[in-house]
C-alpha cells in the first residue's frame, strides 16, 4: 500500500512536471516564430534605411555639384573684356594707309585684371568687316585655330609620337642585345 500511495502523490506531479516541459517547449516555439517575424522586419527596414541614406548621399553630393557649378558659373561671369576701337591713318607722300587700333581689357566685375592690349590693323581700301577684323584679332576671345596652324600643330604631334616611339623601340632593342 505504500506504494500504490506514493505513486498516487507522485502521479500528480509528474503530470505536472510533464505538463510545465510541454507548456515550456510550445512557449519557446512561439517566441522563435515571434523573433523570426521581428528579425524580417528588422531587416527590412535596415535596408530601406541603407537605401534612404545611400539616395541621401548621393542627392547631397548631387546638391554640392549644383552648387558647384552654379557658383563657378556665377563666378565665370563676372569677367568681361572691355574694348574699343579707333582708326588711325597714316598720310604719306607715297601711300595712305588706314589702320584700326583695337584696344582691349580684361575685367573682373569693375575691377581691371589686364592693361589696355592694342592692335594694329591694317583696314583695306574698301572698309572691309571692321567687327570680324577686329574678333580675329583679339587675344580675349575664345577662337579656333586656322586651318594651316592645325594641320601644322598635328603634323609636329604625329612627328613627336613618331620619334617616341622610334626612340622607344630603339631602347628596347638595345635592352635585348645587352
Amino acid at each position: 500500500m505504500q506504494m500504490d500511495a506514493m505513486l498516487w502523490i507522485l502521479l500528480p506531479v509528474f503530470i505536472a512536471a510533464g505538463s510545465a516541459l510541454l507548456s515550456f517547449y510550445i512557449m519557446q516555439a512561439r517566441m522563435e516564430v515571434a523573433i523570426a517575424k521581428e528579425r524580417e522586419v528588422l531587416a527590412e527596414t535596415r535596408a530601406e534605411v541603407r537605401t534612404q541614406k545611400v539616395t541621401m548621399e548621393e542627392r547631397v553630393k548631387a546638391t554640392e555639384h549644383e552648387a558647384r557649378r552654379k557658383a563657378l558659373d556665377e563666378f565665370m561671369q563676372d569677367f568681361r573684356v572691355e574694348e574699343r576701337h579707333y582708326f588711325r591713318e597714316n598720310k604719306s607722300l607715297s601711300a595712305r594707309q588706314k589702320s584700326m587700333v583695337l584696344q582691349e581689357r580684361l575685367y573682373f566685375r569693375n575691377i581691371p585684371l589686364s592693361n589696355w592690349v592694342e592692335h594694329e590693323m591694317l583696314v583695306e581700301a574698301d572698309g572691309g568687316d571692321v567687327q570680324h577684323i577686329a574678333k580675329g584679332r583679339s587675344i580675349f576671345s575664345t577662337r579656333n585655330l586656322p586651318e594651316e596652324n592645325d594641320t601644322s600643330v598635328s603634323r609636329l604631334l604625329a612627328e613627336a609620337s613618331a620619334s617616341a616611339s622610334a626612340s622607344q623601340l630603339a631602347s628596347a632593342l638595345h635592352g635585348d642585345w645587352s
